[in-house]
């Protein structure tokens, strides 16, 4: 995990799907994840065929949403997101150990209450999953 991810994520291992994000802007966000062989998910899913889940990859195009706009600085760093609904999730091909995953997200929506985002992620040129979510923004409560 990196320093920057722990700046811009509130996750924590092993549950932070984002390596590194590569641009961040006002309208898009284009971020990298790789997901290793030791991930605990693989263990289940599938024994002897290893397969990302479709839930983590959607997981992992929302954190790369949130971590992209805090980097952009249009998300303040106390701020949560949560994920609220998820629409138009499509999976179009498997994602295996040690493949890397680039994370394409555009923003349509960015209020201090709630985030609006579309995101594609690619292994190399194919389109592995697609999807739309909405984030409310919150803070923690105890």
């Amino acid at each position: 995990m990196s320093a920057e991810m722990e700046k811009l994520l509130p996750h924590r291992e092993p549950f932070l799907f984002v390596d590194e994000i590569i641009r961040a802007d006002g309208e898009r966000i284009t971020a990298r994840q790789v997901f290793g062989e030791g991930e605990f998910f693989f263990k289940g899913h599938f024994p002897g065929y290893p397969v990302v889940p479709g839930v983590i990859l959607v997981e992992t195009l929302a954190q790369a949403g949130g971590a992209g706009l805090r980097k952009a600085g249009l998300l303040g760093g106390d701020s949560l997101f949560f994920l609220g609904a998820v629409e138009k999730a499509k999976f179009r091909r498997q994602v295996r150990p040690g493949e890397e995953v680039r994370l394409e997200v555009e923003n349509l929506r960015v209020s201090a209450r709630m985030i609006k985002q579309a995101g594609k992620a690619y292994v190399g040129e194919e389109l592995a999953a697609e999807a739309e979510w909405l984030c409310v923004v919150g803070s923690a409560v105890t």
